[in-house]
């Protein structure tokens, strides 16, 4: 699979990431539920497929599903995102280190503050960016970033030059997303002008607009470095990829 780099953080990835967090909230996601093996089976099966991006976070409950897959898969052959939902910057200290636990990893690729909704989160969170900041200095996390549910919040984020790297809600007909498309697109443009590291999700809605169509309207924004997509199974797996690898063979020059 076609692999990118976020932004200019130096992060290689798939183009597909494998989510773990449909309806994700509260410690559990449509993926967790499918139990500790499957998933665990599913994640080694997209990795040898090609997807080296996982997606997770402390609300998808997630974390011990991809420690069991990393015992079969070399650790640096993954790049892997965690969100945490932490307010303060003691809080964020506790978090990270549970978090580090419960992946069973010295590191973690990137880090977002999950679900950011205030216009002020900048000065809010400033406790926590510090933390993350500092743990981007000692090597122990790479990039570190947000996720956002309101534009507000979500143009913060392209004029923050603290953000690494943005989980963006982007696809086709504005479904679960900060605002429609006509006004979230020029806010990810600003935010690839800054060299902030870009990947979707609710790139298929709720899983109910045409994957592959959804799929190619995000790789044609060219702000979108890469997307997420929680898959359920092998087939969903074989059949993204698939429309993640057609994408890139018809932009290939002939």
């Amino acid at each position: 699979m076609k692999t990118v780099e976020l932004g200019s953080t130096g992060i290689a990835v798939s183009q597909l990431s494998f989510g773990t967090g449909t309806n994700g909230w509260g410690g559990r996601s449509n993926q967790t539920h499918l139990g500790r093996r499957e998933l665990v089976d599913l994640l080694i099966y997209g990795f040898e497929r090609g997807i080296t991006f996982w997606d997770s976070a402390d609300q998808y409950g997630s974390h011990p599903h991809i420690a069991d897959a990393l015992e079969y898969i070399d650790r640096d052959q993954l790049v892997i995102t965690s969100k945490i939902r932490a307010t303060t910057a003691s809080e964020a200290a506790r978090d990270m280190e549970r978090v580090l636990r419960e992946l069973n990893t010295d590191y973690i690729d990137i880090v977002l503050m999950h679900c950011m909704t205030d216009v002020d989160w900048p000065t809010s969170y400033r406790g926590v960016m510090d933390v993350l900041a500092h743990k981007k200095q000692q090597g122990i996390i790479r990039a570190h970033g947000v996720s956002c549910h309101d534009i507000d919040a979500f143009q913060q984020a392209a004029l923050t030059p603290w953000v690494d790297v943005v989980l963006a809600r982007i696809n086709y007909a504005g479904k679960n997303m900060d605002g429609p498309p006509e006004q979230v697109i020029p806010i990810l443009e600003e935010m690839d002008a800054n060299d902030i590291g870009v990947y979707g999700m609710k790139v298929v809605g709720h899983g109910d607009l045409p994957a592959r169509d959804a799929i190619h309207y995000v790789l044609d924004i060219p702000a979108i470095d890469a997307i997420t997509i929680g898959m359920m199974n092998r087939r969903e797996i074989d059949d993204n990829i698939g429309y993640v690898e057609a994408h890139s063979t018809v932009l290939q020059p002939a």
